[in-house]
């Protein structure tokens, strides 16, 4: 069976997850991997262009580089990256084989990430790092059972509370629960946030390394003037770059090329800004950026998500809203309640159909939203 027919059989959300599964069966299966130097990512906003700033970084300084991130906008390859390209089918169905045959029974058990993250375990060995981005988690999460030299904690907030944990400090605390080595630590917006890493910290007896809000770099400024990067991209390329510098690497950032990672705050046209934001810290970060600016947004949102407090903050840079269709099997879209709440704060919107030359347009809400979008401008 191909990997496309195996991994559709496996579904993506569980209502009950098993937590100990994925270490219990990688303790039986490890002796079939080799394992380059590994990076894990953490957090909540901005692990895939912090990995990936990370990972092209030590690409210039001549290091075979892999990058593994979740989830993929069109097609699955986009998940495994090595030395400037993502995975190819053809590598994807020899790598598929191979661990069928080395995980023989226990193959049924594991769910869609956990199987994708052996694959690009398998895809990794012969690299000299490789940069491994959390799913949701952090302690129970897939990539954890990898043996690492290093973790990168991203911007911590609320998101995913059904799995993590209702507050600020649970979330926190599931994530940082991962981190038993050093670390380097983006700037984080809340104090509780924090408190949960300094206890981490003096725990692990490691002294992290912390990106300050107001930190400046002058290599760091010029390639935010030469890309026009907004604050909270700088931001995550300082992390990055404080990560290299742990790693005894010194890449000049005058080399360094533009990020290669879809929908990261991307400008695909003058007029198109792609971003796969999806929670209130994302939608605070874009009403920052595009705040001298009068913006259509392409909305869409699932009913666990909080949309209300979303769409509050990006509210003064709306010029109006075109909702776009997302289709999940598992999630319900909040579409028809989304026009409910715009009709009571009587703000404009109509269905998404197609892009004006004359207006700017902010593509935002999550992946699938995202998705949509491009999938529609592929068929006109």
């Amino acid at each position: 069976m191909s990997l496309q027919k195996y991994l559709a059989d496996k579904p993506l959300y569980y209502e009950h997850i098993d937590y100990k599964r994925m270490p219990k069966i990688f303790e039986k299966i490890s002796h079939n991997f080799k394992f380059p130097k590994i990076i894990h990512v953490v957090g909540t906003n901005g692990k895939g262009s912090i990995g990936r700033y990370l990972t092209n970084m030590l690409e210039l300084m001549d290091f075979k580089t892999g990058h593994y991130t979740s989830p993929h906008i069109l097609k699955f390859n986009e998940r495994i990256y090595k030395n400037g390209n993502t995975i190819s089918d053809d590598e994807l169905e020899t790598l598929h084989v191979r661990l069928l045959d080395i995980l023989k029974d226990y193959e049924k058990e594991l769910s869609y990430f956990e199987y994708a993250t052996l694959l690009a375990f398998l895809y990794f060995e012969d690299c000299d790092y490789a940069v491994l981005e959390a799913g949701v988690g952090g302690e129970f999460d897939a990539t954890n059972v990898a043996p690492k030299i290093l973790s990168l904690i991203s911007p911590i907030s609320i998101d995913h509370q059904g799995l993590l944990g209702d507050s600020i400090q649970e979330i926190a605390f599931t994530k940082l629960q991962s981190v038993n080595n050093p670390a380097v630590i983006a700037h984080q917006k809340y104090e509780e946030v924090l408190e949960i890493i300094k206890q981490r910290e003096a725990a692990c007896g490691f002294e992290f390394l912390y990106v300050d809000e107001d930190e400046k770099d002058e290599e760091v400024e010029k390639y935010v003037e030469k890309f026009s990067l907004p604050l909270f991209l700088k931001q995550n390329l300082l992390t990055a770059f404080k990560a290299a510098k742990f790693l005894g690497v010194f890449p000049s950032l005058s080399e360094l090329k533009a990020l290669n990672l879809r929908a990261r705050c991307e400008k695909i046209t003058p007029n198109i800004t792609l971003d796969v934001g999806h929670n209130i810290d994302a939608a605070r970060a874009l009403a920052e950026h595009f705040s001298n600016n009068k913006i259509v947004l392409i909305y869409n949102s699932y009913k666990d998500k909080n949309y209300v407090e979303v769409l509050d903050t990006l509210r003064p840079i709306i010029k109006r809203i075109e909702l776009i269709d997302i289709i999940n099997p598992i999630r319900q879209n909040a579409k028809q309640d989304i026009k409910k709440l715009l009709d009571s704060l009587h703000v404009e919107y109509k269905n998404y159909e197609r892009v004006d030359e004359n207006d700017e347009y902010l593509v935002f809400g999550s992946f699938g939203v995202v998705e949509s979008f491009l999938k529609s401008l592929n068929e006109k």
